[in-house]
């Protein structure tokens, strides 16, 4: 997914309503941090630090790591928070908006909101339409920002560093930036 698609579907959440600030909040965790879909689903309130803009993310395999958490992010998180989120005795973040207002428990209601959000902003022609296309746009942003592989594999959390090849693919639009133009010599 280019930056610009990327652009369009965070602007199609609707502010003005629950659904739409809970998913903005969820879409800046997969695409500002790179976070897994199972990942967003279990943040609680005990993972996240405010005063350090801390965010402690329990990933894959039992690892536990501590990133920072951007402003917007952090911002969107609060929004829905304070403007949106059920009042239940539950610490997870994020819930369910139609009755009954339950906690998410697995991976399976981000994989869903991603879904409806690119389909929201008629975002055709990606891979596949699901949670994780937004942690390829997030390696593919910091790869052409002039992240090296060690720090990627780092920040996407993989334990194995050639895991990290998959997402850091190169395009065409992104090749084409660095290319110079033929001289026009032929010989």
């Amino acid at each position: 997914m280019s930056v610009s698609q990327l652009k369009s579907v965070l602007e199609a959440c609707d502010l003005s309503t629950i659904p739409g600030r809970r998913d903005l909040a969820v879409l800046l965790l997969l695409s500002r941090l790179g976070l897994r879909a199972s990942e967003v689903a279990l943040l609680s309130f005990d993972d996240i630090d405010w005063r350090s803009g801390l965010l402690r993310v329990n990933g894959k395999g039992g690892r536990v790591a501590t990133m920072p958490l951007p402003k917007d992010v952090g911002a969107a998180i609060s929004d829905y928070i304070l403007h949106g989120r059920p009042t239940y005795g539950s610490r997870t973040i994020f819930h369910r908006v139609q009755t009954p207002c339950t906690p998410f428990e697995t991976a399976t209601p981000v994989i869903l909101i991603a879904r409806r959000a690119l389909k929201r902003a008629k975002i055709s022609g990606t891979r596949s339409h699901h949670a994780h296309i937004f942690r390829h746009t997030f390696a593919t942003i910091a790869v052409r920002s002039g992240v090296g592989m060690t720090e990627l594999a780092q920040l996407l959390r993989h334990k194995d560093p050639d895991t990290t090849r998959i997402y850091a693919k190169f395009d065409i639009e992104g090749l084409r930036s660095l290319s110079r133009p033929w001289a026009g010599v032929v010989l």
